[in-house]
């Protein structure tokens, strides 16, 4: 429901907003706005009404856990205040302008974590059902301050006024919709695609252990750790290659605007290098030291395996971002859409049949997403070089090797030298303080990260 109210349109406000930002066009900004605000105003309360009539059925036949009731119910104003936080969000990033979604999002991780803390501590007296239901509170809490700053900073810094005229741009915005909805609905789809899969994940697995002969409460059990321990995990350095293809999509559509086809390809290999180098140290440490991680953090080494198994893939994961996103900013949402369709549905066919069987269980569930990551990942690859005749140089792939390998055998230097012990937690952040340095060397050994780019960030 969150996704079919944004339709996709933050994208597509970024790439159209960024083509009319390079042409000094304020009134196509203004009719950008306008259209994509009511469009996603209408389409949330729509799906909040829906959300709120098929919830009972969900719990209680397809979750079959009548406990998410009240989480559920919990959850419907996050859609309205996200879709308009979304309009927001994609003005600024076709302004690239990025600190105020920047600060919006610290705020919005703050007051949500802090009433987390204080919610889930009152209500779990009355039950875990009350108190997951009092985090759903806290997210929609978190969402609501971060879309009221960036109401004020977008406030302080327009050069527009909406609402003057509005019905006006509305009428006469058929072009500009066109325009929105050609990148908008084959997002939207892709979208979508990824939101069934997350709805229809559990359901299979949960199913699909059922065959297998698990029981209900330790099927729950099983992809809890999985998801609420291991995938929290793997997707830590997300926050940079989401923020990279984020600044992607309207640096590409401008430069495609102005026929800049080297600096496509320029920033499009900077992305993926700087994911890459974002991701390996993760992976390296996900995977040597995935016990002593999930112990300090979560008390419990029960989503080791998983961390094992999926860290190396979720590779592919990190430099999918940002090809994602340059597949968007080139128009290519369509081609998107269908990777993302045929990676899910192979993903889906690999955990049934995996997943099912007594001996591979819920690790079943873990090797199918590796699947569907790396397929995704590849076949983005290909469309990309059928379209741009872009691709990753050999001796990119040679310094991510080189990279990556150099970084484990340190990491497994530093585990025999210092005799890791899982009980010596200071033994393990000096190596892992150790294995950073190293890591830092060989990024800047390896011209991972040049000069220009530091100064950049300085300068930022």
């Amino acid at each position: 429901m969150y996704t079919i109210s944004q339709i996709g349109l933050p994208i597509a406000i970024a790439k159209r907003v960024a083509e009319a930002d390079a042409k000094k066009d304020m009134k196509k900004i203004k009719q950008i706005l306008i259209i994509s605000l009511s469009i996603t105003i209408s389409l949330s309360i729509l799906s909040s009404f829906l959300m709120y009539l098929i919830i009972p059925y969900i719990a209680n036949h397809l979750l079959t856990d009548k406990r998410v009731f009240y989480p559920m119910m919990a959850i419907i104003p996050i859609i309205p205040i996200s879709a308009v936080g979304s309009v927001i969000r994609g003005y600024f990033q076709g302004r690239q302008n990025m600190k105020p979604q920047s600060y919006a999002q610290v705020i919005e991780q703050v007051v949500r974590i802090g009433f987390i803390f204080v919610l889930v501590s009152w209500l779990i007296p009355y039950g875990i059902e009350y108190a997951a239901a009092g985090a759903m509170v806290a997210v929609i809490l978190g969402e609501a301050v971060s879309l009221l700053f960036m109401l004020k900073m977008f406030q302080l810094k327009k050069r527009i006024k909406l609402r003057k005229n509005a019905w006006q741009y509305l009428a006469n915005g058929k072009e500009t919709l066109h325009q929105l909805f050609s990148i908008a609905i084959p997002s939207t789809a892709s979208r979508l695609v990824n939101s069934i899969s997350n709805f229809l994940e559990p359901i299979l697995v949960a199913q699909s252990l059922a065959l297998a002969g698990f029981q209900a409460t330790v099927a729950t059990k099983q992809y809890g750790a999985l998801t609420g321990y291991a995938l929290p995990l793997l997707f830590l350095p997300t926050f940079i290659t989401h923020s990279l293809a984020i600044a992607l999509v309207p640096n590409i559509s401008e430069a495609e605007a102005n026929q800049h086809k080297k600096l496509i390809h320029y920033r499009m290999h900077q992305a993926i290098r700087l994911s890459f180098a974002s991701g390996a140290i993760a992976t390296v440490l996900l995977t040597l030291f995935a016990d002593s991680i999930l112990q300090y953090m979560y008390g419990t080494t029960s989503a080791s395996l998983f961390l094992k198994i999926m860290a190396p893939c979720f590779l592919f994961m990190y430099i999918q971002f940002p090809l994602n996103a340059s597949l968007q900013a080139l128009d290519l949402a369509k081609q998107a859409m269908w990777n993302n369709i045929i990676a899910t549905l192979i993903k889906f066919a690999f955990l049934v049949i995996l997943t099912t069987n007594p001996e591979i269980g819920i690790y079943g569930a873990a090797i199918s997403m590796c699947v569907g990551v790396i397929i995704g990942t590849v076949f983005h690859l290909i469309t990309l070089y059928r379209a741009i005749h872009f691709y990753i140089p050999l001796k990119m792939l040679l310094k991510m090797l080189v990279l990556i390998f150099s970084t484990f055998w340190l990491g497994i230097l530093l585990i025999k030298i210092f005799s890791f012990e899982i009980s010596n937690i200071i033994s393990f952040f000096i190596m892992v303080i150790l294995l950073f340095v190293g890591y830092i060397i060989l990024l800047f050994s390896l011209q991972f990260i040049s000069k220009d780019e530091l100064q950049q960030l300085r300068r930022k």
